[in-house]
């Protein structure tokens, strides 16, 4: 039986719901009056269920897609304005006892150089990212006890917020590892983490299995009822995703909207973040292989309909899609971005030399941090490198709150521009920084808080002068 508000993966993720789901969408997917009622019902930015969202995804009338898009740029705006939050992965290891069929992790990949950062090296990796301008991490770990214990992954966590190399600092550091326990998830809390992530990779539990033929990771439901451990450990950032291109996209996105109400309806606050990856080239793996890929049109109208369904929530896109797609979906949704992103361990201070590969997957974005910065500002966004909210403790509900209020306006914006001018002053080349100051003075005129736009340009006054780190 469905029930959202169980704890068995099976019964919040049910296939039978999911199936008769999609029947649904298909019977529905030319009836253009529930299409416009559902439609007129996202316009009041309270979020739709999965059966509702999964009819407007089978749609294929024009208007009515033209229309979708253009709701899910204007909630975008609503509630994240122009800002783009700016992130890096970080890989301390890619030790893996899994044998997850799509990721060269898997344990029978001879040809992957297998690696693990020492401290020392985390210390380096993090030197030459805050040399960057980045502020916030994801830290990525193949799932290995022995290698990659919880107690390795907290130790990485406290040599990472120890590091402040010249004026840089990582104030805000993400954590996406494997499926853990209460006690583990209570213990990167107390580590001070971000969002916990773990992306599901699949919900069709069939599928999953098969993808998933050996390791702890086979265990479907374990995975999947892992966020429910994960809050119930204190961690009141989640963040979800499936790797598009495993199964069909209409059953993950059903699957994924239900994921979101599951976490609603048991715990009061759904998901702080869905990713939205899709599977791509690496050592060992040939994305060809799996026949459920979806095309960039596919992958803009997912994107769209996730942030019209879920509006409150934040959207992440990495550096896995070209820059024209990510400029499509910016557009559509997306609210975090990850810029000069490498998905080997130890690139980033030592790049791999051509015989040497322990990278995750390939990476279709390779600019520099700088060229991703100018480029969002010339298409009128803000790169943002505010962690604000998670030191003044906006996390899970208290976040959502301010966020479904308008309030976040007043934090959100101001500190992005503060976070900005610091990039601009520590890192930007000539033409960023040129371009950055303009952005910002436009900017500050639309802080609605009188108040708060006072304050603010004088903490970017502060920062001209050589201070740091101001917040709302």
């Amino acid at each position: 039986m469905y029930d959202k508000k169980s704890l068995k993966a099976e019964e919040f993720i049910n296939d039978g719901e999911i199936l008769d789901t999609l029947k649904y969408a298909d019977e529905n997917k030319d009836n253009l009056a529930l299409i416009d009622k559902i439609i007129d019902k996202a316009r009041l930015r309270k979020g739709l269920d999965h059966r509702e969202a999964s009819v407007l995804l089978a749609c294929e009338d024009s208007e009515r897609i033209a229309k979708i898009y253009d709701l899910a740029e204007q909630i975008k705006k609503d509630f994240y304005g122009d800002r783009i939050v700016m992130f890096a992965p970080l890989y301390l290891s890619n030790y893996c006892v899994n044998g997850c069929v799509y990721c060269p992790y898997h344990l029978k990949n001879k040809h992957i150089c297998r690696k693990k950062l020492t401290q020392e090296e985390v210390k380096s990796e993090v030197i030459a990212l805050q040399d960057m301008g980045h502020k916030r991490l994801a830290i990525e770990a193949g799932e290995d006890p022995v290698n990659n214990p919880i107690e390795y992954i907290l130790e990485c966590i406290k040599t990472i917020y120890s590091i402040n190399h010249k004026n840089g600092a990582i104030r805000r550091v993400n954590v996406n590892i494997a499926a853990t326990t209460v006690e583990n998830y209570r213990k990167l809390k107390d580590a001070g983490i971000g969002t916990y992530i773990l992306f599901q990779e699949t919900y069709n539990k069939k599928s999953y299995e098969e993808l998933h033929p050996t390791g702890p990771k086979h265990n479907y439901d374990y995975h999947t009822e892992a966020m429910d451990r994960a809050m119930q450990g204190g961690i009141d950032d989640v963040g979800l995703g499936v790797l598009f291109g495993l199964e069909l996209y209409r059953y993950e996105f059903a699957g994924l909207l239900m994921h979101a109400e599951h976490l609603e309806a048991v715990h009061g606050v759904g998901p702080h973040t869905i990713s939205v990856p899709r599977i791509k080239h690496a050592d060992d793996i040939d994305p060809d292989s799996f026949d459920n890929g979806i095309d960039d049109d596919t992958f803009a109208k997912i994107c769209a309909l996730i942030r019209i369904s879920v509006p409150y929530t934040g959207m992440i896109i990495s550096t896995r899609e070209s820059k024209a797609v990510r400029e499509k979906v910016i557009r559509l949704g997306v609210s975090q971005i990850s810029g000069a992103s490498c998905t080997s361990v130890g690139g980033y201070a030592e790049p791999e030399e051509e015989d040497e590969n322990t990278a995750q997957f390939d990476v279709s974005d390779n600019r520099t941090l700088d060229e991703v910065v100018n480029w969002l500002m010339s298409l009128g966004y803000i790169p943002s490198f505010c962690t604000a909210c998670y030191r003044e403790g906006r996390t899970g509900d208290r976040f959502m709150s301010l966020c479904k209020s308008g309030q976040i306006q007043n934090c959100c914006h101001p500190n992005a521009l503060m976070t900005l001018k610091e990039y601009l002053m520590d890192y930007a080349s000539e033409d960023t920084r040129k371009i950055g100051e303009k952005l910002i003075e436009k900017e500050l005129l639309k802080i609605p808080n009188e108040k708060v736009r006072k304050i603010a340009a004088q903490h970017i006054a502060e920062i001209e002068n050589g201070s740091r780190d101001f917040r709302f």
